[in-house]
């Protein structure tokens, strides 16, 4: 990475301080920058962009490495796009505004990940919608299963918001160890991450 793009890095994660906007953790995009190189994966969709943060670490991960993320937010959208453009990224990101549930992709495009990184409520349907876009030996990747902790623990939050939400979250999980689809692997990492294959290629 070169000293122009770690100064990138270093701003975003500052503006994300600043403004509360949230962000994957350091070693999480590590662990998925380094799945993607052992990988050789090129072709990338990451479901809720923000301020392109994991997007553009994601694609300077290799060469080759295209991104098309989809952000709902206008401010965090412009963000991206200027964040983008920094980096003289623009071949390698493409930043869609729009809901990644009212998105109607092409059936020819194909990607060897998918990286669910938006509200975490809609986990289910955003895997659901988006499993027909997977590239074959590709996976699906989820953040943020622990949510700060409180993932197992539901029954003892008083916020009925909070507690709902993270009871979708847990579901989520249920869901993704009884599909009978894919095999689903956990990672401790960062804030709890799951790597999801088709199971006919697990083998």
């Amino acid at each position: 990475m070169n000293k122009k793009m770690k100064e990138l890095i270093i701003e975003m994660e500052n503006y994300a301080k600043d403004h509360n906007v949230p962000i994957i953790r350091k070693d999480a995009i590590a662990f998925i920058m380094k799945f993607i190189k052992n990988n050789n994966y090129t072709n990338i969709l990451e479901i809720g962009g923000a301020i392109g943060y994991s997007a553009i670490l994601m694609a300077s991960s290799n060469p080759d490495v295209k991104v098309t993320t989809i952000e709902k937010d206008e401010i965090n959208y412009m963000e991206c796009l200027k964040n983008v453009k920094k980096c003289d990224f623009d071949q390698k990101v493409n930043v869609v505004f729009q809901d990644a549930l009212d998105l109607n992709l092409s059936e020819e495009n194909k990607y060897d990940l998918i990286f669910i990184d938006a509200a975490k409520g809609q986990n289910m349907k955003f895997f659901e919608k988006y499993k027909y876009f997977l590239a074959p030996g590709g996976a699906i990747i989820t953040d943020n299963l622990k949510f700060h902790g409180y993932v197992g623990h539901s029954d003892e939050i008083e916020s009925k918001n909070l507690r709902q939400l993270v009871k979708k979250i847990e579901g989520y999980i249920e869901f993704l160890n009884t599909n009978e689809e894919y095999t689903t692997k956990f990672y401790d990492v960062g804030d709890g991450l799951s790597i999801s294959v088709r199971k006919d290629e697990t083998a």
